[in-house]
């Protein structure tokens, strides 16, 4: 173990906006996404999702840690966008983070994409 004193500090939770194509919210998740930040970070995406986005990208490339708690936001804002008849991807390059949506059985709920580009793209997409 190292020196406490030279331990990363905790990554502080944040959440911007990005420039996305007309119709889209591409939101930027930083830190740890866990049971201390998911009011917030329900209350940011129902605010988002509230607002009538054609489509919501949710990208988790800074993230480094999601628990359950958030979990169950996603699950929530993917319920909600697709009641409005929108679309929410999640970018999820990382294979740790990865891991926990395999482990949940929410890959299969919630459309992963490895890059913002690719979720961009597959939002934008008319089936």
């Amino acid at each position: 173990m190292g020196d406490p004193a030279t331990l990363p500090e905790a990554s502080e939770f944040r959440i911007e906006e990005a420039l996305a194509p007309e119709g889209v919210v591409l939101l930027s998740i930083h830190g740890d996404a866990d049971l201390h930040v998911a009011p917030e970070l329900r209350e940011r995406l129902t605010r988002e999702i509230d607002g009538g986005p054609g489509g919501l990208v949710l990208d988790l490339s800074d993230a480094t840690f999601v628990d359950s708690m958030a979990l169950g936001v996603l699950l929530g804002a993917m319920k909600q966008v697709r009641t409005r008849g929108g679309r929410l991807r999640l970018v999820v390059p990382q294979t740790e983070l990865r891991r926990i949506f395999e482990i949940t059985l929410l890959d299969r709920v919630l459309s992963l994409d490895a890059t913002r580009e690719d979720a961009l793209r597959e939002i934008r997409r008319t089936d």
